[in-house]
C-alpha cells in the first residue's frame, strides 16, 4: 500500500517555499489549514524536510505573522511617508498602496483578522499593527497642518474605510473604484485632487479613463 507521505528526494525546498505554501493554505482555508502534513503534501516535499527550516508549527506561524506585516503594514507606512507636493497627492499615494495586493495584500489581511479571532496572541499583534498604521496616518495628516483631533478623526476614517472593504471582501471593478477615488480624496482631506494629480495617479496604475 502506498503512503500519502511524499517520498524523500533529497530536495528539502527552502524556507521561502515552505512559507509561501503555508501562506497559501492560510488564505485558502484559514489558520486551522496550516498544518505540517497538509503543507508537505501540497509542496510534494517530505515532511521531515520541514524541520530543516522551522523547528515546529509555532515558528512557522510566527514567520507567517512577520510576512503579513511585511506585505501590509510596512508598505502602507512607507506610503504614508512618501514625498508629495500636496495633501491630495499624499492621499493618492496611500490609495495607490491599497489598490494592489503587491503593496497591501488584502486576502492575507482578511485571513490574519480571521486568525486573530481564534488566537489572543495574534489579536494582540493585530491590535499593535492597527495602532502602528493609524499612527502613520495621523502623522501624515499632521504634516499637512491638521490639528490633533482632526488628524486622528481623518486617519480613522481612512483606515476604517479600507478595513471595511477587506472585512466585507469587496472586489470592485477598477473603473468603478477609480471613479470614486476623487470623492474619497475630497472626503478624507477636504480638498479635491487636481486633474494633473489624477492623471499621474491613473498612469501609475495603467488606467485609461473611459
Amino acid at each position: 500500500m502506498k503512503s500519502d507521505e511524499p517520498q524523500e528526494t533529497g530536495w528539502r525546498g527552502s524556507r521561502e517555499v515552505w512559507l509561501d505554501g503555508a501562506l497559501a493554505l492560510l488564505v485558502e482555508g484559514g489558520i486551522d489549514a496550516v498544518r505540517i502534513q497538509p503543507l508537505s503534501k501540497r509542496l510534494r516535499i517530505a515532511r521531515t524536510s520541514f524541520y530543516w527550516h522551522f523547528s515546529d508549527r509555532e515558528t512557522l506561524l510566527a514567520a507567517l505573522s512577520d510576512r503579513w506585516v511585511a506585505r501590509t503594514s510596512d508598505p502602507m507606512i512607507t506610503a504614508c511617508a512618501a514625498f508629495a507636493e500636496t495633501e491630495t497627492e499624499a492621499m493618492l499615494n496611500l490609495i495607490s498602496c491599497f489598490l494592489s495586493d503587491a503593496s497591501f495584500d488584502s486576502r492575507l489581511e482578511f485571513a490574519i483578522r480571521s486568525w486573530a479571532l481564534q488566537d489572543p496572541a495574534m489579536m494582540a499583534r493585530l491590535n499593535d499593527e492597527d495602532e502602528r498604521r493609524l499612527a502613520a496616518l495621523i502623522a501624515m495628516f499632521h504634516r499637512w497642518g491638521h490639528a490633533a483631533l482632526d488628524a486622528e478623526t481623518r486617519a480613522r476614517a481612512v483606515y476604517l474605510t479600507q478595513i471595511g472593504y477587506i472585512a466585507m471582501q469587496q472586489r470592485e471593478d477598477l473603473a468603478i473604484r477609480m471613479a470614486r477615488i476623487p470623492a474619497y480624496v475630497q472626503i478624507f482631506t477636504g480638498t479635491a485632487p487636481e486633474a494633473r494629480e489624477l492623471a499621474r495617479f491613473h498612469a501609475r496604475h495603467d488606467f485609461v479613463p473611459g
